[in-house]
C-alpha cells in the first residue's frame, strides 16, 4: 500500500502542485479581505447576493439607485429570511428562525455608501476567484481518481464546502450580519482552509524530503490537536469580541474610539488571557521537538514559524488594545489567526505522516 501511494503521488504534475499552492494563498487573501470588510463596517455594502444592488458591477453613486431602494432591499432580505427560517424549522430550530423574522434590527437597511459597497464587492470578487481556482483543482484532480483518489476527494470536498460557504455568506447578508452566523461563516472558512492544506500536503509531500518516524508521536499528536482546538476556540471568542465592539462603537461613536476597549465585557478579557495559554502550549511543543531538531528539521522549522506567527498575533492584539483599535490591525489579526491554524494543521499532517514511514530510522521525542 505504501509503495503504491509513493509511486502514484510522484505522477502529480508541477502545474497541479502550483495550482493548489495559488489556491491556498488566495484563501488567505480572501480571509484578509473579509477582515477588511468587517473592520470597515462594509458587510452590508451590498444588500443582495450574489449581485450588488441588482447589478454585477455595483453603482458608484446613490443617484444610480431608485428613491425607494432601502425599502426594496429591506423587503428583499426579509423574503430571503423567511426561506431561511423554513430551513431552520426543518432541522428543529424553529425558535431561532422565529427570532430572526421578529428582529426589527435585521430589517433595517443601511444607506448607500460607495466606499463600503466597493469594499464588499472586491471581497466578493476574491471569493469568486477562490471558487474558480477550486473548480480548476477539481477538474485537474480527475486524472488522479483511479490511482490517487485522495487528491480528488480533497479537491471535491473543498468545492462542496465553498458552495455551502457561499450560501451561508448570502444568509449573513440577508440577516444583516447576524453575529452567530458570522461565527459559523468564519469556522467554516477554517474547515475549508484545513481541507485545502491537506490537499497541499498530499500533492507536495513527495517533492520534499522523506520525513523520519517519531516513536512517541502520540504526545505530539495530542498537543497539536489541543493547540488547534484552542485556536478554534480563540477565533470564536474573537468573533464574539468583535460583535461586542460593534455595539460599543455604535454607542460611543468614533470620537471616543480610544474608550471602546474599556466598554467591552468579560469576553474581551477571556480572549486576551486565553492567548497566554496558547503561547504556553506552543512553547511546550517547540521544547518537545528541540532535542530532535537535527533529525526532524522540517517539522522543527515549521514549529518555529508557528511560534513566530503566534508572537505576531499577540502583538497585533496588543496594538488593538492599547492603540485605539486601528482598523488595519483587525484584518491582520484575523489573517494571522487563520495562518496559525493552517500551519498547525500542516504540522499535524507531517507528524501523522512520519508514523507511516516504518522503514526509516526512529527518533524518540521524550
Amino acid at each position: 500500500m505504501h509503495n503504491q501511494t509513493h509511486n502514484n503521488s510522484f505522477k502529480i504534475s508541477s502545474y497541479y502542485r502550483n495550482l493548489v499552492t495559488v489556491t491556498v494563498i488566495a484563501v488567505y487573501l480572501l480571509i484578509l479581505a473579509g477582515g477588511i470588510v468587517r473592520s470597515t463596517g462594509s458587510g452590508m455594502g451590498c444588500p443582495d447576493w450574489p449581485k450588488c444592488f441588482g447589478q454585477w458591477v455595483p453603482p458608484t453613486s446613490v443617484d444610480e439607485l431608485p428613491d425607494d431602494y432601502q425599502d426594496f432591499y429591506a423587503e428583499y432580505r426579509h423574503q430571503k429570511n423567511i426561506k431561511f427560517a423554513k430551513y431552520l424549522d426543518v432541522f428543529g430550530y424553529s425558535e431561532i428562525g422565529k427570532a430572526i423574522l421578529e428582529d426589527e434590527s435585521i430589517k433595517e437597511e443601511a444607506e448607500f455608501n460607495p466606499s463600503k459597497t466597493w469594499t464588499e464587492y472586491v471581497n466578493r470578487l476574491l471569493g469568486a476567484l477562490v471558487g474558480f481556482l477550486i473548480i480548476l483543482c477539481v477538474i485537474g484532480s480527475f486524472k488522479y481518481i483511479k490511482k490517487f483518489k485522495t487528491v480528488f476527494i480533497l479537491a471535491f470536498s473543498s468545492l462542496v464546502l465553498v458552495l455551502i460557504q457561499g450560501w451561508i455568506g448570502s444568509v449573513v447578508v440577508s440577516t444583516n450580519l447576524l453575529s452567530w452566523l458570522i461565527t459559523v461563516h468564519m469556522v467554516l472558512a477554517l474547515v475549508i482552509l484545513a481541507v485545502l492544506t491537506a490537499l497541499y500536503f498530499v500533492v507536495h509531500r513527495n517533492s520534499e524530503k522523506d520525513l523520519l518516524k517519531i516513536t512517541e508521536h502520540k504526545t505530539l499528536t495530542y498537543v497539536l490537536v489541543v493547540a488547534m482546538l484552542m485556536i478554534l476556540i480563540q477565533v470564536i471568542l474573537g468573533t464574539q469580541v468583535r460583535e461586542s465592539l460593534d455595539i460599543v462603537a455604535n454607542r460611543l461613536g468614533e470620537a471616543l474610539r480610544g474608550s471602546w476597549i474599556d466598554g467591552l465585557g468579560v469576553d474581551f478579557y477571556v480572549h486576551r488571557s486565553f492567548s497566554i495559554a496558547i503561547a504556553i502550549i506552543h512553547i511546550y511543543l517547540l521544547f518537545k521537538l528541540y532535542k530532535a531538531k537535527e533529525e526532524l528539521k522540517d517539522i522543527y522549522r515549521n514549529v518555529k514559524i508557528l511560534m513566530s506567527l503566534i508572537i505576531l498575533e499577540i502583538l497585533s492584539g496588543t496594538i488593538m488594545a492599547y492603540f485605539a483599535i486601528p482598523f488595519w490591525a483587525q484584518p491582520i489579526h484575523l489573517v494571522l489567526g487563520s495562518m496559525i491554524f493552517g500551519v498547525q494543521f500542516y504540522i499535524f499532517l507531517q507528524v501523522v505522516y512520519t508514523t507511516q514511514k516504518t522503514n526509516k530510522k526512529e527518533y524518540a521525542i521524550s
